[in-house]
């Protein structure tokens, strides 16, 4: 069974559009690795400018695997240079009912 996760990157100073851009790749590398269902995902961009990302891993195995793939673990690596990974609860919109957010396009 499928496991849908959220995540919210906050990007480092300056690294606003570098960090979308890696975003906009991270799926697809992701499915190269089998790691991921070809379900599409959302990309979503906070008012504080951190990128919110939901997409779905094939399995916990597939989640537990990524961690010993060297593909993703450089795709990480690409991630920590340019953004934080912070809770979702640090988002002042996921305080609303319904938590909104701009695509990312």
């Amino acid at each position: 069974m499928g496991r849908i996760v959220i995540v919210a990157y906050k990007p480092k100073p300056g690294k606003a559009q570098a960090l979308k851009e890696l975003t906009k790749t991270h799926v697809p590398r992701l499915l190269k690795q089998g790691l991921v269902t070809h379900r599409e995902p959302v990309i979503m961009d906070a008012a504080d400018g951190t990128i919110v990302e939901v997409f779905e891993w094939i399995s916990d195995e597939a989640i537990a695997n990524a961690h010993k793939n060297p593909e993703v673990l450089q795709l990480w690596k690409e991630y920590f240079e340019v953004c934080d990974i912070v809770p979702l609860t640090s988002l002042t919109e996921t305080g609303d009912m319904f938590a909104t957010f701009n695509s990312v396009d």
